[in-house]
């Protein structure tokens, strides 16, 4: 595991095996219309002014997620939502093929800390993964934490940190009902049991371990009833010895001249550096290091590695007074460098990794080697090398996809890495380090045959002639005849880049037929850093316009038509889906916005939304305001328009994306909608912005979104057969 890459930047079925049974839904009188009445929502007398400008919030009081107007509106919502839903008849038949794919064993790449192999473990069902560890290759597997006995409804989610130097103790964080907060624990490894220590505030942070405790990063207590809405400031950097109270913790980092920045960094392997990562948000960040003596804590003000904020620069690997890093200084595409601390100035840097027409994606080290991670046209290719660069060596992979992994203390003889595609389910393998060949360490059992299946990658052309790539999946002997439903899906931002991934609960929409697209869009990261620039802050509108033409092509090509095409994304892509259903209401049929950030003039108000500003602009500012208020989705609803059939998602614990953005997008959709055609919101209970949520939410949740698609395109489903 790399302790120094930055922490800040988070910057997310029917069988086909028994046609002798189907019974497919092929005529619009098989869809009857479901009658929906949506509850009466209030609206308010509130305006803002924005440098001169009057801007009307008529559902400013769904903010607060407190009060027992706004829990009573979401009840009433949930109640019509869930009303249409369960008047869908292959519902549930979605929800049993899905539970039937995903019931198999997974994986994880294990960890080796001391004699110790501690890895996750799956064995189909169980909502959260259990941590197991063992001694050796061949000991006995034990449960070392299990999430799922925490509580009865599987929503408290671990995460491992990782082990001192002594390998005696790994701290982990919990975290409840999906929350960006955490706790972090300890747990003594050799006897499996908790220490005493609990420390509680958590947000985006490691633990990263020093003589006999950890530094971390935390915020203060918010104030009573801010905990998932409030604006959160002054992440600072704290050191917590093993046995302590956390009142006792020594503060080692805090910046009072930017209460905004994120703050946040790791140990080197040997422990002679702390490294901190300091950011304004989710785009450029400063490092810095403090030296550390083995024995005492850092005072005063650390050393400046790389300055400012528009750059992004990660320490990979230290020897001395040496390091290492990949940076896009002078470089979109990124490069390595060597760097001495004597002579840290660029005119001394040694180039190890110049830059490339491919994006440098990642660089890790394990084994006494480095491992360079490239991304061609989206998909991942991984080098061998000695530090200076030389003896590189191209490990062969399954195919083309997605890889992760080749990370380990410098004295490791096995590495693991994860690959997976749109077909091939994340599988591990074990990397000799001495021999360079890998073997499968697990391999999961399939529930679906791959080879029913293409995956394939297109170019098409944006609106100003930009091209961009996109994958398509689907089933073999494809006709484009317009007449496949398909599933479109976007992000384009944060320096996110979209690879493909294989997930158990796509399987079913593509055995009833379906098109599943996935576009390369500007603001993300598949083609470096000028791609990433291409769409954020002024150019925010190419994302959308490349988003549009997507769906564009794949009627153009015969894939689908207008009828036929539902778009979905998440978090940023719910601002993408939600731009796009409003730029362009009459291109597609059904629209999924999730977790969306849909009042692109308040976002930066909430939790940790400030620190979106790099990537996004701030009303705040004169001239990003009338660029947000162009696009923001909530302020470009107009009454009287034809929308998509749409099933906005979001959860009541989303500290992330605050629930108000959907819950005010959907009440103005309702009100201004002109169709018959449903606008629907699900808010999920005990749930966040996605992460740790349990698998059975997870299968309640797509079933509700593939029978709502193929319902709202009027698509024939195969269902009631076993497999």
């Amino acid at each position: 595991m790399n302790r120094l890459l930055p922490l800040l930047l988070l910057t997310l079925a029917l069988c086909t095996c028994d046609r002798d049974k189907k019974d497919s839904m092929t005529k619009d009188a098989d869809y009857p219309k479901i009658d929906v009445t949506y509850p009466e929502t209030k609206t308010v007398d509130h305006t803002d002014d924005y440098h001169g400008t009057t801007v009307t919030d008529e559902y400013r009081w769904l903010e607060d997620d407190n009060a027992e107007d706004t829990k009573a509106w979401v009840t009433a919502e949930n109640e019509a939502t869930f009303g249409y839903l369960d008047k869908i008849p292959f519902r549930s038949q979605f929800a049993d093929r899905m539970e039937e794919l995903v019931d198999y064993p997974r994986i994880g790449a294990p960890n080796k800390v001391g004699d110790y192999y501690i890895f996750s473990k799956n064995d189909g069902l169980q909502n959260q993964s259990v941590y197991y560890y063992k001694q050796g290759d061949d000991g006995e597997e034990k449960v070392f934490i299990d999430p799922n006995s925490l509580n009865d409804e599987g929503t408290t989610s671990i995460g491992l940190l990782g082990a001192d130097k002594a390998n005696k103790y790994m701290a982990y964080n919990r975290s409840e009902a999906g929350s960006d907060w955490s706790t972090i624990h300890v747990r003594d490894i050799a006897t499996n049991t908790d220490l005493d220590d609990k420390l509680q505030w958590i947000k985006f942070s490691g633990a990263a371990w020093y003589n006999d405790g950890f530094f971390y990063s935390r915020y203060p207590a918010p104030q009573e009833g801010e905990t998932l809405k409030g604006n959160n400031l002054m992440h600072s950097v704290y050191y917590h010895k093993i046995g302590t109270e956390q009142s006792a913790d020594k503060l080692i980092y805090e910046d009072r001249e930017n209460p905004t920045y994120y703050n946040s960094g790791g140990t080197t392997e040997e422990e002679d550096y702390y490294i901190l990562y300091s950011s304004p948000g989710t785009d450029g960040f400063s490092v810095y290091y403090y030296p550390l003596d083995g024995k005492n804590l850092p005072t005063g003000a650390p050393q400046l590695l790389f300055g400012g904020t528009s750059n992004k620069s990660s320490v990979v690997h230290t020897e001395g007074k040496d390091f290492w890093a990949r940076t896009d200084i002078d470089a979109p595409n990124y490069r390595l460098i060597k760097m001495n601390l004597d002579n840290p100035e660029p005119e001394n840097w040694v180039e190890v990794l110049p830059e490339t027409e491919n994006l440098l994606a990642s660089v890790s080290t394990g084994g006494g080697q480095l491992f360079a991670n490239y991304l061609e046209k989206a998909t991942d290719r991984y080098y061998r090398m000695d530090f200076d660069g030389g003896n590189r060596t191209a490990i062969d992979l399954p195919g083309l996809g997605s890889a992760g992994g080749f990370s380990g203390e410098k004295d490791e003889k096995k590495l693991y890495y994860g690959f997976t595609s749109f077909t091939y389910p994340y599988t591990i393998f074990e990397y000799d380090v001495e021999t360079g060949e890998s073997q499968p360490f697990f391999e999961p059992a399939l529930k679906y045959d791959p080879e029913d299946f293409v995956e394939k990658q297109v170019t098409y052309t944006s609106k100003d002639g930009t091209p961009v790539t996109m994958f398509l999946v689907h089933k073999k002997g494809l006709e484009l005849d317009g007449n496949n439903p398909t599933y479109l899906y976007g992000y384009g931002g944060f320096n996110i880049s979209l690879s493909p991934s294989f997930s158990a609960f796509r399987i079913p929409m593509l055995e009833n037929g379906a098109v599943y697209a996935m576009a390369n869009l500007r603001g993300g990261g598949e083609y470096g850093e000028k791609w990433h620039q291409g769409g954020m802050l002024k150019n925010k509108q190419n994302v959308f316009d490349d988003f549009i033409a997507a769906g564009e092509y794949l009627i153009e090509e015969g894939y689908t038509r207008r009828e036929k095409l539902g778009i979905a994304g998440g978090s940023n892509g719910g601002l993408l889906v939600g731009a796009a259903m409003t730029q362009r209401p009459d291109l597609f049929a059904v629209a999924f916005p999730a977790v969306g950030v849909m009042d692109m003039l308040r976002y930066h108000k909430f939790t940790v939304g400030k620190g979106w500003i790099p990537e996004y602009g701030s009303s705040e500012d004169e001239d990003m305001f009338p660029i947000l208020r162009a696009y923001s989705p909530l302020h470009n609803i107009e009454p009287g328009v034809e929308y998509p059939s749409t099933m906005v998602t979001t959860a009541d614990h989303d500290d992330r994306v605050v629930p108000a953005h959907s819950f005010k997008y959907a009440a103005k959709l309702q009100a201004a909608h002109a169709g018959d055609n449903p606008v629907l919101i699900r808010v999920a209970v005990d749930a966040g912005h996605g992460a740790g949520k349990p698998i059975s939410k997870t299968i309640e949740e797509q079933a509700d979104i593939w029978s709502f698609f193929f319902y709202e395109t009027r698509s024939p489903v195969i269902y009631g057969v076993k497999g």
